[in-house]
């Protein structure tokens, strides 16, 4: 997404939380298990798929599937290069990986995990995804063009192409006919009319800055935008005005919102998770701010179990700074990607 995760750690080095010592004995959430699993290198977005219990998790040139109870990995969709997110559509047995390197979308069947088509895309590197239920189509996001393809999820073909105002980071649709994506480098909103595959409204959201993470409260109209200078601000869904702010970690690049609990969760690459209450419409406040892993800055939230999940590892030291390379990111430490497993305790 807007940095890579060895990006961020040339930031910080990082350290391991001890899950154990994670939080007070007044938190009100626990990292109830933390999910290893093998391969190296980076990773980005991960998605749940809450009708069969399992996580897709984007690790270096493959799609890894947890299943979230067993808190184990149970298959792999390989060859997806530079793999960025994936979006499930449950009601079609389908799921769609964007492989940035590759400038496709690879189509996946959810049950047997077998590749069903690869669609080119028109655009170059395809990052963000989403699959919108209203129309049954599936936007990417693709960041160095500055534009989305529209792909029609039913036949697997492209539909569209829509021209953006810049950079797109993260999407969310109101399932009512209007997708909304977050603009890094213009610091506002692009408002896709999904019948005439259209921008229709763009805004500001100063002085939130360098937009990555969004979220949306379908029911009271709420989007949730996650800012590079700490900062998560609540815009009116309906009319684009802001409503408020709230400080949040550093580097963050996920937010969610679990519509039950009426939260949203700000995924912080400083090894913190930012936990906002709606106590009214135009009413939040910072819940409490759980100590995670320093690097974990993606999430993704089972809004039926409640369960947060966050891709994290340790990095060891940077290597020697070269004439090409003046500032070296961290490696990886082999054996040590985990998915925090973080659970509500009320």
């Amino acid at each position: 997404m807007r940095k890579s995760v060895l990006a961020l750690c040339c930031l910080s080095l990082l350290c391991l939380t001890n899950a154990g010592q994670a939080q007070t004995a007044s938190s009100q959430y626990k990292i109830a298990n933390r999910i290893s699993v093998d391969g190296e290198g980076g990773w980005d977005l991960l998605a749940v798929d809450e009708t069969s219990g399992r996580l897709y998790m984007s690790h270096s040139t493959m799609v890894q599937v947890i299943d979230t109870k067993a808190g184990k990995v149970v298959g792999t969709i390989p060859n997806t290069n530079g793999v960025h997110a994936i979006a499930i559509a449950s009601d079609l047995k389908k799921g769609f990986i964007t492989c940035g390197k590759d400038s496709t979308v690879a189509i996946f069947d959810l049950e047997s995990l077998k590749i069903l088509a690869s669609v080119a895309v028109t655009g170059q590197n395809p990052d963000a995804i989403l699959y919108d239920s209203f129309s049954h189509q599936v936007f990417v996001f693709n960041g160095k063009s500055s534009n989305a393809t529209v792909i029609d999820a039913n036949t697997n073909k492209v539909t569209s192409t829509i021209a953006l105002d810049g950079k797109p980071e993260l999407p969310v649709s109101d399932e009512n006919g209007t997708v909304f994506v977050n603009l890094e480098d213009k610091s506002m909103i692009d408002v896709i009319n999904a019948k005439t595959m259209k921008v229709e409204q763009k805004w500001p959201i100063a002085p939130g800055e360098e937009p990555t993470g969004l979220a949306i409260d379908k029911e009271n109209n709420r989007l949730f935008a996650g800012c590079n200078n700490k900062m998560m601000v609540v815009i009116d869904s309906k009319t684009g005005k802001v409503i408020t702010t709230l400080p949040v970690g550093e580097h963050v690049d996920g937010v969610a919102f679990d519509p039950e609990k009426k939260r949203a969760y700000s995924s912080n690459g400083d090894g913190t998770l930012t936990v906002v209450q709606e106590e009214g419409k135009d009413k939040f406040s910072v819940l409490e701010t759980v100590t995670t892993q320093k690097g974990a800055r993606t999430l993704a939230v089972d809004t039926k179990t409640h369960h947060i999940f966050l891709p994290t590892a340790e990095f060891g030291p940077p290597p020697a700074p070269t004439t090409e390379h003046p500032k070296p990111r961290p490696s990886i430490k082999p054996g040590t990607f985990v998915i925090l497993d973080v659970e509500p305790l009320k």
